[in-house]
């Protein structure tokens, strides 16, 4: 976020719950400064300046917009620091992550100034904030990324149209109008299309055609003319058999040909017909009806393919149930969850999926979390507990407090990423995507220049090269070739978002195919996070009294250390004692008056402070802190009682985790913590590392992910999306844990794993890997198809069918390959 006032907020780093440096109690309740408020440099995002108080009647105004373009978070700290020095604009926030821009603005501010001038960046913005109302609908027909590129360009001709919007991988048209549904359908149809308004989260089905299908009957039409040929058939018989079948299984293409040419757009239904029309005027009917057919069956075998991939999203829009039992009173009744409100309770009985998320307040029972965190095993769940919609309630009945509307649920924040995500486009798809652009006119000028020259120069029939013209019509369609890379990601992001693995982008996608070295944060992404007692060091007495007495002092104080030694106390069934005079000693530990006599319970410093020799114990003090320990000592003020050793403790998936990480190819393994040198060696020795870097600041931390990207590598950056933010941002590719219910982490990262579990980023990994394999299959099997072709054309054995085969039998395989992804498993 970049404002235009000159005013540091020097506050707003303490301020900020966002802080990596918060201040913190010590071990017996009192807070000891934090190193926050020492330098902005170890503050976890960065300060911003304040905006300047503004007058109640200034006018401001709020603009929003998506950029396209942006290639890395760089791009987006561009566009601000340029835009923010434009008069009139008062704060302006750029999000790489979601590819939106917010801007705060006079109302004398045009939007379409401030598209200007991220055009003259480099960058397209597309306005959000329009007058007319901006719907999504489910588009059918498009047979390949050139099809999506003619209908927007239709749409886009249509008055009071603002916007438009089309992704072929998703089948979804984003369109902002002042039409009503049934216009924007009609317009959709005249291009050769057809619409439906998306269900939103309601359950969609594809559009299904009713009657006999045009393909059919041309299929029928073509049987008859080529047996015909061979029964003594009359030939004007045939060629009016044939040319019915050119007619109508040709009228459909037909008609997008005549909207993609109005569009200026040369796509492959322009070539098809183009070739299908040649066939004939040479009287070639046979062959045009064939060009026709093929095309049509082709078509549709891609549209039923690729159907498949786009399920993947639809299966998650379907995982919440429509409707729940209310609990009003004692009666229950059946309710639209879009009617449902937060605070409503609502009932779900066992075996019934959970509408929307909320808070058990009553009854106990396991959910299975695999929808939205990919968790086989099932979660129990209790009073107070989160529960989310879409997840199984498995055993017992549960009465939950709605704390999500239907569409701020966690389930629906997934969908709404994960179809943003699919539509964006890859690196290499929009390079493909250019190079078709360029590829298809100048093959079709090649075939123009092939029917012209050659007769010209007396090296054949007329005849003879305008049918290899034809063939070369039909070859410059690079429908294979453009749906080689969308589709592929599709699919691989929808096979993570059913694993519990949110991957934003193809961008990021592409990115963690590549990775070569991943940094982890340690605490509570290779730790659990909280500490725990790993030992006990008795001077005199036994351990119970020593966890007695510790018990006691530690009860009045809320510090994760003082927690830990209650717990493991109270784990073994150790009381605490009678005491009085509880007493927090700042940055040194408490006391307790216990039967007349003030014990204490503290770091060594307080015992040294207070004269109490710690004789043999200072070797064994040093040795513990240097294997990572935090030490409470436990005495009075005349002796030692013992020492409690308080360690946080590595996760039981890391090792596994980092292991699958190894063996998918991931070269190093890299640890980034706070810690001493002796805890972070202890624990990368524990965790399997290949490499620590040890008391870090955030800024170090940043500096840490730099030198790795110094030595070459492609870095990963894990964390937990709030406090490593710095590091998250830095890293080729930021990933964090535990999205599920974690807005910030969402929205921090390019990936998510919503659940809390390490073992789901070696899957990851391999995912992207198998998915840029995959990408480069179809690639290179495109280009090798249309090569062949090429030189068959003019080797002569090339037959107009032969050469539509080739397209759409490599259009199809492609898909089918790409298909795949989806059944990867975990």
């Amino acid at each position: 976020m970049i404002e235009s006032s000159k005013k540091q907020a020097e506050d707003s780093c303490c301020a900020s719950s966002s802080c990596s440096e918060t201040p913190v109690p010590s071990a017996t309740g009192s807070e000891e400064t934090s190193s926050c408020c020492a330098g902005d440099t170890s503050c976890a995002v960065t300060k911003t300046e304040s905006q300047p108080q503004r007058r109640v009647d200034e006018p401001v105004n709020l603009l929003e917009y998506r950029i396209q373009g942006m290639d890395c978070p760089a791009c987006a700290a561009t566009i601000e620091k340029s835009l923010v020095k434009m008069p009139g604009i008062k704060a302006i926030q750029v999000n790489y992550s979601t590819a939106k821009m917010q801007v705060t603005a006079d109302e004398v501010i045009s939007p379409s100034l401030i598209e200007k001038q991220v055009e003259k960046l480099g960058f397209n913005a597309e306005s959000l904030a329009r007058n007319g109302k901006s719907q999504t609908f489910t588009i059918e027909g498009m047979d390949c990324g050139a099809c999506a590129v003619t209908l927007e360009k239709h749409m886009r001709n249509v008055p009071t149209v603002e916007e438009v919007r089309i992704n072929f991988s998703t089948g979804k048209m984003q369109i902002t109008h002042d039409l009503s549904v049934e216009a924007i359908a009609k317009e959709v149809a005249n291009a050769g299309f057809e619409a439906v308004l998306s269900a939103g989260r309601k359950n969609e089905v594809p559009i299904h055609k009713k009657g006999a299908s045009t393909t059919t009957i041309s299929g029928i039409l073509l049987a008859l003319g080529f047996l015909g040929s061979f029964n003594g058939v009359t030939p004007s018989l045939i060629t009016v058999l044939y040319g019915l079948s050119i007619l109508i299984g040709g009228y459909k293409p037909a008609r997008s040909a005549y909207y993609a040419i109005k569009s200026r757009s040369l796509d492959m239904n322009v070539l098809m017909i183009s070739a299908a029309i040649g066939a004939a005027l040479i009287g070639e009917w046979f062959e045009g009806a064939t060009v026709v057919w093929l095309f049509a069956v082709g078509a549709a075998l891609q549209n039923k393919s690729i159907e498949r991939t786009r399920e993947s999203i639809r299966g998650l829009m379907n995982l919440a149930p429509q409707e729940a039992w209310i609990k009003v009173g004692q009666s229950l009744s059946r309710k639209p969850v879009e009617t449902i409100r937060i605070g409503d309770i609502v009932v779900i009985k066992p075996g019934e999926k959970i509408p929307l998320d909320g808070e058990v307040i009553a009854g106990a029972s396991t959910v299975n979390q695999a929808p939205i965190t990919g968790e086989s095993l099932p979660v129990d769940k209790n009073i107070q507990d989160v529960v989310y919609a879409g997840t199984v309630n498995e055993s017992g009945s549960l009465e939950v407090k709605v704390t999500k509307l239907v569409k701020d649920t966690a389930i629906a924040r997934i969908i709404h990423l994960v179809e943003e995500a699919q539509e964006q486009k890859a690196p290499t798809e929009a390079f493909i995507d250019r190079f078709a652009r360029i590829y298809t006119p100048v093959v079709f000028m090649l075939a123009i220049i092939l029917m012209a020259i050659p007769p010209l120069l007396g090296w054949g029939s007329w005849g003879e090269w305008f049918y290899k013209g034809l063939e070369l019509l039909v070859v410059a369609c690079p429908c294979a070739l453009v749906i080689s890379t969308p589709v592929a990601i599709v699919s691989a992001i929808g096979n993570a978002a059913k694993n519990g693995i949110l991957i934003k982008g193809g961008t990021f996608l592409e990115t963690a195919g590549a990775l070569n070295a991943i940094a982890f944060d340690k605490t509570g992404t290779l730790t659990e996070g909280k500490p725990q007692v790993s030992s006990l060091h008795v001077v005199n007495g036994t351990e119970e009294e020593l966890l007695a007495i510790a018990r006691t002092i530690e009860e009045h104080s809320q510090h994760p250390i003082a927690s830990a030694i209650v717990i493991y106390a109270s784990e073994r069934g150790i009381s605490a004692l009678s005491g009085e005079g509880f007493t927090a000693i700042a940055g040194k530990g408490a006391k307790a008056n216990i039967n007349g006599i003030d014990h204490f319970a503290g770091n060594p410093k307080l015992f040294r402070e207070l004269s109490v020799s710690l004789g043999d114990m200072e070797s064994r003090i040093q040795s513990l802190q240097d294997e990572g320990n935090t030490l409470v000592i436990v005495g009075t003020h005349s002796k030692i009682l013992g020492m409690i050793a308080v360690a946080d403790t590595i996760r039981n998936s890391t090792a596994k985790a980092l292991k699958g990480i190894k063996s998918v190819g991931v070269e190093q393994v890299v640890m980034l913590t706070g810690d001493n040198e002796g805890t972070a060696k202890k624990i990368s020795s524990q965790a399997g590392v290949d490499r620590f870097f040890a008391e870090l600041m955030p800024e170090d931390k940043v500096n840490a992910v730099k030198q790795l990207q110094n030595e070459g590598k492609i870095v990963a950056m894990v964390g937990d999306g709030i406090n490593d933010a710095p590091a998250l941002a830095t890293a080729d590719l930021g990933i964090a844990m535990g999205g599920a219910g974690t807005d910030t982490a969402m929205e921090t990262a390019d990936i998510v794993l919503m659940a809390d579990n390490l073992e789901k980023l070696p899957h990851t990994v391999k995912l992207s890997r198998k998915a840029l394999n995959i990408i480069k299959q179809n690639i290179w099997f495109s280009l090798l198809t249309k090569l062949a072709a090429l030189i068959l054309i003019f080797t002569g054995d090339l037959t107009l069918w032969m050469a539509v085969m080739s397209d759409t039998g490599a259009a199809i395989l492609v898909i089918l390959n790409s298909m795949r992804l989806l059944q990867l498993k975990n």
